[in-house]
């Protein structure tokens, strides 16, 4: 008799079919993230076949939201984060604040109580934690300014959505749908207190959290980290790193009330003060990605697909307002604050979807009767839609920024460089649509990292021409200081490619060490110039073979040439001896 493994089935198939929609979802030139949805679609009780197992796939899901957010919080520093409060702070309140309104129209339009509009609303208002820091690191926005204002507006939602679920239950008390036994605050509903108590408790207990983080966990975290890592032992350290995370998320949200995702972000950002922090993100990263797409393939389990037909016109508002009201809401609070066109429309689009949050604040408000079980389908509905169509989003403002705010002739700037209060800002971003360069007969270097910095001081010495490209905002600026000609932006992206000229340049180095990446690279750069010579690095024999197969005339790989180096060293040693 076989074993009942409930748990080991749900992983089995989420992953499965994410890997086969995805793979199916790439091959059409679509967003694996797609794939993952469909993946869950056809795992979910709507659909016949296989049905997994609901509870745990979103409570795998929510592992992959702490690592997520653990491993935003590991490359955003507070400092990032108080450099965004002036716009953060504000811009997401307003941004809630209109939604929030937009969703209780159209809920009083459709006959619905005050309560189920203002929770239908809160749910509409709040964008998806994977979702957007997903569409950031893809584009390679994190370290940008964008991208700070993007995930601080994204701290604040997640903070607004604290407090929300601890005061519906005293709402629903208040509006006599509920007799405030779910008060989700054990001290609020031990000693009765009303929506202000409730309030001020709630930001109390962020706050002690908060404070705690920075005074004790400063401290703690990174010598703990510091300890293990002179043990000398890598499986101890990556445990160690997993621990921190799911710790301090879950003691955050048992002990002070604060979301996983939240806490395991401080866990994150305090990490990021150690010198370790780098390697930490390096070790949480395949976690972090495979727990990521159950997190999508739970959501699709939720889609029932025949809500398309049984109710379109109200599905079509509620996309309406997720895609299009917010976004122009917060393309308006964000150019209303001064900051770039470009930077608007990029926040804009990154908040044009929602996610975990709201179907939290659903599940919540069906549970105390504020609202109807068709707000929760049409929050489902909104998500999934909402979730597929932002790539489209993505590209829509890639399409139409440069269009709407074309840069000034003859200047390599971004679009929204034509902003002269934010000239620095825009000199720092990568632009979306580069400007190419002059140079002919010339060398592309990929990358000016650590292996890239020094290729590009040898090649500044010996006087031939070149550029650089690269898209982290902090060595955009090392190389504009020294005058070195840039292309801003991700090379595997065929404009940005095509910016630096590789039919006309004479050799191309690759010094990024992402494989799959260089393969593109590679592959662009030889269909355009099959005379260039290229070389490429590489850190297994695999990723050699694949780099010469795509093109690249010689590939150095790391390990290698450290190895050549020793015994270079060693017979030179013997020889003298």
């Amino acid at each position: 008799m076989p074993h009942d493994t409930p748990l080991i089935a749900t992983i089995v198939a989420g992953l499965g079919l994410a890997f086969l929609f995805g793979a199916i979802a790439q091959r059409f030139r679509l967003p694996p993230l797609v794939g993952y949805l469909l993946a869950g679609v056809a795992a979910g009780p709507f659909t016949p076949g296989y049905v997994a197992d609901q509870g745990l796939a979103t409570e795998l899901a929510e592992i992959g939201v702490i690592l997520l957010m653990f491993g935003v919080g590991l490359h955003f520093s507070l400092k990032d984060l108080l450099s965004v409060r002036a716009i953060a702070l504000p811009g997401a309140v307003v941004q809630i604040t209109v939604a929030t309104l937009m969703g209780l129209g159209l809920a009083l339009l459709m006959g619905w109580s005050v309560g189920a509009g203002l929770v239908f609303g809160l749910a509409l208002s709040v964008a998806s934690t994977v979702v957007l820091l997903r569409a950031m690191q893809e584009r390679r926005l994190m370290e940008t300014e964008r991208g700070r204002i993007a995930v601080g507006w994204l701290i604040v939602e997640d903070l607004a959505c604290v407090l929300a679920l601890v005061l519906l239950p005293a709402l629903a008390s208040v509006l006599g749908t509920s007799d405030g036994t779910m008060m989700s605050d054990p001290l609020a509903a031990r000693f009765g207190l009303g929506l202000g108590g409730v309030l001020a408790l709630t930001v109390v207990k962020v706050g002690l959290f908060v404070g705690l983080m920075l005074v004790v966990g400063r401290r703690v975290i990174p010598w703990m980290l510091h300890y293990i890592a002179h043990t000398g032992s890598r499986e101890l350290f990556r445990l160690g790193v997993l621990t921190i995370a799911l710790v301090v998320a879950y003691g955050a949200a048992k002990l002070f009330g604060v979301s996983l995702a939240l806490g395991a972000f401080f866990a994150g950002m305090i990490l990021s003060e150690s010198q370790l922090s780098q390697r930490a993100a390096q070790e949480s990263l395949p976690l972090r990605d495979a727990f990521a797409v159950l997190f999508f393939v739970s959501v699709g389990m939720l889609f029932d697909p025949t809500s398309l037909v049984r109710e379109p016109w109200p599905l079509l508002a509620t996309l309406f307002i997720i895609i299009v009201g917010k976004s122009v809401a917060a393309f308006l609070i964000v150019r209303a604050f001064g900051h770039p066109s470009g930077t608007a429309l990029t926040i804009s689009a990154s908040l044009a979807q929602i996610g975990e949050f709201s179907f939290i604040l659903a599940e919540l408000g069906v549970k105390l009767n504020l609202l109807p079980t068709a707000g929760r389908d049409l929050i489902l509905g909104g998500a999934i839609l909402s979730i597929m169509l932002n790539p489209l989003t993505f590209a829509a403002v890639d399409w139409l920024a440069p269009r709407l705010f074309p840069p000034k002739p003859g200047k390599d700037m971004t679009p929204e460089s034509d902003e002269p209060d934010m000239k620095t800002a825009a000199k720092a971003e990568p632009p979306s649509k580069p400007e190419p360069t002059q140079l002919t007969g010339h060398t592309i270097l990929i990358g000016y990292g650590r292996v890239g910095s020094i290729i590009a001081d040898a090649l500044a010495a010996s006087a031939q021409p070149f550029l650089v490209v690269e898209d982290a905002e902090a060595l955009l600026a090392k190389l504009r200081e020294r005058d070195v000609e840039v292309v801003a932006g991700n090379a595997a992206r065929a404009d940005v490619l095509k910016a630096a000229n590789p039919a006309g340049a004479r050799f191309l180095l690759i010094a990024i060490p992402e494989a799959f990446e260089a393969g593109q690279i590679v592959q662009q750069a030889r269909a355009a110039n099959p005379a260039i010579r290229i070389i490429a690095r590489a850190h297994s024999d695999a990723e050699v073979d694949h780099l010469k197969s795509l093109g690249a005339d010689l590939v150095i790989m790391g390990e290698r040439e450290i190895a050549l180096g020793i015994i270079q060293n060693l017979r030179e040693w013997q020889t003298q001896t």
